[in-house]
């Protein structure tokens, strides 16, 4: 008997102990000041991470009590935030723009000449001269340049400079005459701009895919290059995913080689161009997705840009008299492409900027899925709005994509081109949100910033960084931090239709997140741009850490 109870206490024992055993995990983050960004936007110390992704979140005693890891992250109080997602971006022409003349930030015509000329000094063999960045509304003369001097110092080399927000481009004679544009040529959507009936170089929207069509071909090894040192931006500002807006299949094709090799590590949900290749390839063959690449989305451009005029407006312009903008895309064939999208799987992401745009874009929309339901299609910058339509937005069908960087770059001359009346409902975000319940935030990359912190100080300042202007621009508009964290996370998985994988540090989800050397929710406003990135992690993967 005595043998028997001593055999069963040990047995007790044993069970006692291996109920104490702990669980082993590929990572354990502790000691955090995290926001999990979940649906109660609750705050947690710590997160165990296997496989890549987060299986549970809750307190540093809880955790480690029931797991081993092996590896520890003790951040010492630190914030984490979710990985960052920019819901509109360009990361492969960000790349192709670091090998090319770099025109951001240039205060005159005469800086972008002097930019081209020490291009060439230092690429003496180039062919054709490729520059990207000018803004004429920042320079003392507001009209847009000619290409007098660009024929004089550059004859027999085609020099192609695209305006920031790539819908206006200055070019020379010799560029003009390899695309084969002249006097009388005329392509539809846009405006080849002609001055006492001679060419200017000026090329707005359309035409300007007339003359790309003529740059030198990009070999593999570049792409590859573009691809890698643009990525390389990203992460080390925080960013775990972002939407590619507008890609062909053969970059696209590229992309998935690369991470499934493992030699590119950000998420990338990539809008196709809108082409006939494009689309026809991918209708056919289906929904693209992996871990990290998610193809499912056709990029359409409806109108130009403000800044260059090509917005399309229902009233003219303030400050050019009978001056509408232009639409890209024939209605006809809009309405068509849109039927023929609607019959898939795929969602239509449409760049809208002048309220007629909007409008037409809106209407097409809410006509052609009133029978449909979670189609979550999207319109690309919302940007000036007649108050009338922004009920079209129901966060469900369509809903808007935007980038407050915009609003604070284009505050200073807006009012000049809408008028003291219209402007009050351009850059509309807090409106917008309202009406959809949910706004996904990006940045437009190259053609703002690549920092989302730049992102998140313009959504809830509206101000520079100068502080300007005192109270920020329309400041009903502006957003809380908690709104744009969401925008920035969980909003924009969600118009991606990755929010059940993404966009918050809860169970089930990638490991993708951030640290930064200060908490962005509780600084002082104006410090919030300072913000730098300690490390970023993917699939609980370090991928950067600041040296």
């Amino acid at each position: 008997m005595k043998y028997l109870v001593i055999v069963l206490l040990f047995t007790l024992n044993l069970i006692a102990l291996g109920c104490k055993s702990e669980e082993q995990v590929d990572l354990l983050v502790i000691n955090a000041n995290a926001y999990t960004v979940d649906e109660d936007f609750s705050m947690a110390e710590a997160f165990a991470v296997t496989d890549g992704k987060i299986i549970q979140v809750g307190t540093t005693s809880d955790l480690t009590a029931k797991y081993s890891a092996e590896e520890v992250l003790d951040v010492q109080g630190k914030t984490i935030l979710p990985g960052l997602i920019d819901a509109h971006a360009h990361l492969y022409n960000l790349g192709l723009k670091l090998s090319r003349v770099d025109l951001d930030g240039t205060v005159s015509y005469k800086d972008v000449i002097s930019r081209i000329q020490a291009f060439q000094k230092k690429y003496p063999k180039t062919k054709y001269i490729i520059g990207r960045g000018w803004d004429q509304n920042d320079w003392d003369s507001k009209e847009f340049p000619t290409k007098d001097t660009l024929d004089l110092l550059f004859p027999d080399i085609p020099v192609a400079l695209t305006r920031i927000d790539g819908h206006a481009m200055i070019v020379n004679q010799a560029a003009l005459d390899k695309a084969g544009i002249d006097e009388t040529t005329e392509i539809f959507g846009g405006e080849i701009q002609k001055k006492e009936g001679k060419l200017t170089g000026i090329l707005i929207d359309n035409p300007m895919g007339t003359l790309k069509a003529t740059f030198p071909e990009i070999d593999k090894e570049a792409q590859i290059r573009a691809l890698k040192s643009a990525e390389e931006i990203a992460i080390s500002l925080g960013l775990t995913s972002l939407v590619d807006a507008g890609l062909n299949s053969d970059v696209i094709h590229l992309i998935d080689t690369l991470q499934q090799n493992g030699d590119l590590k950000l998420r990338i949900y990539a809008m196709l161009s809108n082409n006939e290749k494009n689309i026809s390839e991918f209708l056919e063959s289906g929904i693209l997705k992996t871990d990290r690449l998610n193809v499912r989305s056709i990029k359409v451009y409806a109108d130009g840009a403000l800044g260059s005029r090509g917005a399309v407006l229902k009233e003219p312009y303030s400050d050019l008299d009978h001056h509408f903008g232009s639409m890209i895309i024939d209605l006809d064939e809009f309405q068509a492409l849109a039927e023929r999208i609607q019959k898939s799987d795929f969602q239509m992401n449409t760049h809208a900027i002048g309220d007629s745009a909007n409008y037409v874009v809106l209407e097409t929309y809410d006509e052609l899925l009133k029978k449909d339901s979670d189609k979550r299609w999207r319109v690309e910058h919302a940007q000036v709005m007649d108050d009338s339509d922004f009920g079209y937005f129901d966060g469900e069908n369509s809903i808007p994509s935007v980038q407050p960087t915009h609003a604070t770059s284009d505050m200073y001359w807006a009012e000049d081109r809408l008028g003291a009346e219209r402007v009050q409902y351009a850059y509309a975000y807090q409106t917008l949100l309202q009406e959809a319940g949910k706004l996904a935030l990006g940045t437009d990359f190259p053609i703002e910033k690549v920092n989302p912190f730049l992102t998140f100080y313009a959504a809830v300042a509206r101000q520079d960084l100068e502080h300007y202007p005192e109270g920020g621009f329309n400041p009903d508009e502006k957003l809380t931090r908690e709104q744009t964290l969401k925008g920035m996370t969980i909003w924009a998985a969600f118009a991606n239709f990755e929010e059940n994988e993404k966009g918050s540090l809860e169970a089930g989800k990638f490991a993708d997140f951030i640290i930064v050397d200060q908490n962005p929710m509780q600084v002082e406003e104006h410090q919030i741009p300072k913000t730098k990135v300690l490390a970023t992690y993917i699939d609980g993967e370090k991928v950067y850490e600041l040296k």
